[in-house]
């Protein structure tokens, strides 16, 4: 090895800190652990710590996490039971925090035997590739590092195959006079490939039974079997499920033996209280990378995030949708988007600012709606998606506004429009305007103050709306509705 080459070598191990070989990696101290102690380690010192275990993700912390912290501690595979949009997906995903920044292993070039498609443990590998270079390198085998990222996979079981996960047999390798039955004939799939880090698998019930009994193999025997050839591996891989309640406690979905061999099942759920999810809600849509500030700034009224988590809430228990399928908190996250830029499209065209979004800004929420909610075919009898929406939406108005609005006065307000009194509103009336239009019915106007006392025209419109619109939900007054625009009578 020359000079230069020690050199540089010595900075990067410098920089890094890490062993470049097996002597080296010994000489450190490190020692080899499993997966699962890994993971039970560091989620043990982030406790101790008083760290926040799962940054990102509100509602579960007397709930759900606990669960999890259990099921680390025991050393199990997990199954995240639960509706979509109630962060399975995020909570498996987040276990990669508590795996070590970095892995050591045998850094074994693909000139060598054809490579290994495994990231060999430096003191126990289980390939016989990985077995046959640690026996001739010794203590001067070449170590790199796995990042802790690069150890989490995941997979959607529709269409997901054995070859996928598992492996199959290589028929260019049998072609080479390689037994059916040595592990050199296997290509390996993605579990085999993540021996010693993380694999998830997402809505296990749609898994093809084939491909459940493989797992079954993985979590019980820790053994691979190709087309009735049992290639044993001693792999080292915690395994992750999700799967939706309805669909996994059906008969037949999953194989018993396989919910028998899963350790932990972790029940996911929706906000419990309305504030959880517009945190959620808000957290997501500002990652997503929505800007509220900007050359046309939004601004948005509590009681219209409350209307659009309500809406949500709404659905959850509306006999018009099929609670079987779930909604989603990505409704929200939609409809949310949808509302601020109804509003922003307001203030690009009349150069309001900042924007403030009202209830006809809700009129469009019907695009960003569809296909997140399934019908109740027996409950919607003859409504169509959209009718099912708005009576979805009225619902959350009203119960909003009866939180925020005393009934004094509501029927002074729906004498007056009785008298044939129509107002017109809509998501592209300037804010100014409505001042001028409530002259015809001062109650509703000195009501919108009860909402919210700001003098700033377009909160007041965003008021007024909401007065009218809890009005109309409450059957006071009625309301026609077209292209963004509504208008209320009697």
């Amino acid at each position: 090895m020359t000079t230069a080459t020690s050199q540089i070598e010595h900075a990067t191990k410098a920089h890094t800190g890490r062993a470049r070989t097996l002597r080296e990696l010994r000489a450190s101290g490190w020692t080899s652990r499993s997966v699962k102690a890994e993971l039970r380690e560091n989620l043990t010192k982030a406790f101790q710590s008083g760290e926040t275990l799962f940054p990102g993700i509100s509602g579960y912390d007397d709930t759900v996490v606990p669960e999890v912290v259990h099921a680390i501690l025991a050393g199990h595979d997990m199954l995240f039971l639960g509706e979509k949009g109630q962060a399975k997906s995020r909570l498996m995903r987040a276990l990669v925090r508590f795996l070590d920044p970095g892995l050591p292993y045998l850094d074994i070039p693909a000139s060598y035997r054809g490579g290994c498609p495994v990231h060999e443990d430096p003191t126990n590998p289980i390939t016989s590739v990985g077995k046959a270079f640690l026996a001739e390198h010794g203590d001067d085998a070449p170590i790199a590092w796995w990042a802790r990222e690069d150890r989490y996979a995941e997979r959607l079981a529709p269409g997901t195959k054995f070859a996928d996960v598992i492996g199959e047999i290589d028929p260019g390798r049998l072609a080479g006079g390689v037994s059916m039955s040595a592990e050199e004939s296997l290509h390996f799939g993605l579990i085999p490939r993540l021996h010693r880090g993380i694999f998830a698998m997402n809505e296990l019930p749609d898994l093809d039974d084939l491909v459940q009994v493989g797992l079954f193999n993985i979590l019980e025997e820790r053994d691979v079997q190709i087309r009735g050839h049992p290639i044993r591996f001693d792999l080292d891989i915690v395994v992750l499920f999700s799967a939706n309640p309805s669909t996994y406690n059906r008969s037949g979905k999953v194989i018993p033996q396989l919910k028998d061999r899963i350790g932990s099942t972790i029940q996911t759920h929706y906000p419990k209280q309305r504030d959880v999810g517009i945190e959620i809600t808000e957290q997501e849509v500002l990652a997503s990378g929505l800007d509220l500030g900007g050359e046309f700034p939004v601004v948005v009224p509590r009681f219209m995030k409350e209307v659009v988590e309500q809406i949500s809430i709404e659905a959850r228990k509306s006999k018009f949708i099929d609670h079987a399928s779930g909604v989603s908190a990505r409704f929200s996250i939609a409809n949310y988007r949808t509302m601020v830029a109804s509003a922003r499209r307001r203030a690009i065209r009349l150069g309001e600012k900042p924007a403030v979004p009202r209830i006809s800004d809700l009129a469009h929420f019907h695009a960003s709606a569809a296909g997140k909610l399934e019908l109740d075919m027996m409950g919607s009898h003859q409504m169509n998606e959209k009718q099912v929406l708005d009576a979805i939406c009225a619902a959350a108005i009203k119960t909003v506004f009866d939180e925020y609005a005393t009934e004094h006065g509501m029927g002074e307000i729906a004498e007056i429009f009785a008298k044939g009194v129509k107002i017109e509103v809509g998501d592209m009336l300037p804010s100014s305007a409505y001042e001028k239009l409530l002259k015809r019915v001062p109650p509703a106007w000195d009501k919108a103050f009860e909402i919210n006392s700001s003098t700033d025209p377009a909160v007041r419109a965003s008021c007024v709306e909401f007065v009218l619109a809890g009005m109309y939900a409450a059957d006071k007054i009625s309301r026609s509705q077209r292209h963004g625009r509504m208008e209320y009578e009697v």
